[in-house]
């Protein structure tokens, strides 16, 4: 058995477990004291794979678990059943050694030495019929609270297509640094999206990819790209990017030769946009500070809110997100958009454009921000949609909303909303 093999699988189980108590793999992922900070980077990519692969596809691999228990185990025994599971069934790993690594992983933590028969005797008995089963077992579905939001919000006959987009994972979308996407796809083998992205399949390690070292591209889905496309600023205008960490509407603001401010509260996920800057070769300005509160030396031509939310857009690249939050409850978080959103508008020039937005599914994120501010300041102006806009995206009463089920035949969309406002002179 490789030790290799065996860490990477442990530090899998250790980020579910840390899902299960609240935590979001990407937060995990990036902590300095994390499950992963030990091992080497082939180990750690890994580990990445196998915890995301567990939540994409716990549901499926339970269909085949619980009908072979008698008595339901511990959680962190059962996500060794299921991370086994789909392992040999989904991922193609070879029984023996999967068998193998589970064993020694319950027995590993004296309270769950007893399970371990019955983790043997349950993975040797799919190891035989599990593979032929799997691929007929139902896309799963989003954890029923979420469904029935979403379904209340866009219906039963969408939500199906939203899940089997999740389920499909997300490909690997970059924004080139010069704008050329043809170069770059001819560069990378990738294909050139309408909005302008390079879209990649199967890509491997990133920092592996041609271009790369010399700044040429940063990774951004291509919905995360439409605002500042949306935005459209001249060269050399004063733009404020409020929320800006991790960075690529930065990245896209500097790259068009604007002077760029990002602002964002955590130094520690300003770190990445910093790094991300000097790899590209690009500049901006970068403020540690309140969004809500920051006030520039200049009223700038246009700000960029990009309202920290719910994040259900997301769930194709993050599937362990309706596991680790609840989105039951967004009081704070709609409080919090609406104060940014009528910071930005303050702080903008008079006649400035402000674009908000949000990687959210939910309305009460982005039409019903847009609602609610109209009705507290009418004097706002909403823009139209830009021409370039798929018509689909077309949201009521104003802005654009993509979904993960938008181009699903080239791989899908990131969910969001995002609309343009202009400030009265």
């Amino acid at each position: 058995m490789s030790k290799a093999g065996l860490d990477a699988r442990r530090a899998a189980l250790a980020l579910a477990t840390g899902v299960r108590e609240g935590r979001a793999l990407a937060e995990q992922v990036a902590a300095a004291d994390g499950p992963l900070r030990d091992l080497a980077p082939s180990d750690r990519a890994r580990a990445q794979r196998l915890a995301l692969a567990l939540f994409r596809d716990r549901a499926r691999a339970d269909r085949l678990i619980d009908p072979l228990i008698e008595r339901r185990p511990s959680e962190s025994v059962r996500d060794i059943l299921r991370l086994a599971t789909i392992e040999m069934c989904a991922l193609g790993e070879a029984a023996h050694g999967v068998v193998d690594s589970a064993v020694s992983l319950t027995r590993a933590k004296p309270k769950q030495v007893g399970a371990a028969g019955m983790v043997n005797a349950v993975l040797r008995k799919i190891a035989g019929e599990g593979p032929a089963a799997w691929a007929e077992l139902p896309v799963p579905r989003l954890p029923g609270p979420l469904r029935k939001r979403l379904s209340a919000v866009w219906g039963p006959e969408v939500v199906p297509a939203m899940e089997l987009a999740h389920h499909a994972g997300a490909p690997l979308d970059l924004t080139p640094r010069d704008g050329d996407a043809d170069a770059l796809a001819a560069r990378l083998g990738g294909e050139v999206l309408p909005t302008g992205s390079v879209r990649l399949r199967g890509a491997g390690q990133v920092s592996a990819l041609p271009g790369y070292d010399e700044g040429a591209w940063w990774v951004q889905d291509a919905a995360a790209a439409l605002p500042v496309r949306m935005l459209d600023p001249a060269p050399a205008a004063r733009v404020a990017d409020l929320c800006a960490a991790p960075g690529g509407k930065t990245l896209q603001l500097a790259a068009r030769g604007c002077h760029v401010t990002a602002v964002d509260l955590s130094d520690a996920r300003l770190g990445r946009l910093r790094q991300n800057l000097s790899r590209c070769g690009l500049e901006a300005e970068v403020a540690i500070a309140d969004a809500t509160r920051w006030q520039p030396d200049l009223a700038p031509d246009a700000v960029l809110v990009d309202a920290p939310c719910s994040a259900t857009g997301t769930i194709r690249r993050h599937p362990d997100l309706p596991f680790a939050r609840r989105f039951d409850k967004l009081d704070a978080l709609t409080a919090l958009q609406a104060r940014l959103l009528d910071h930005a508008l303050d702080i903008v020039r008079p006649g400035g454009r402000v674009v908000y937005c949000t990687c959210s599914l939910l309305p009460e994120e982005g039409e019903g921000q847009l609602a609610a501010l109209r009705a507290r300041r009418p004097e706002i102006e909403v823009l139209p949609p830009p021409d370039w806009a798929d018509p689909a995206w077309h949201a009521p009463g104003g802005g654009l909303r993509t979904r993960p089920d938008h181009w699903a035949e080239r791989g899908g969309l990131d969910g969001f909303y995002m609309v343009m406002l202009r400030k009265p002179v």
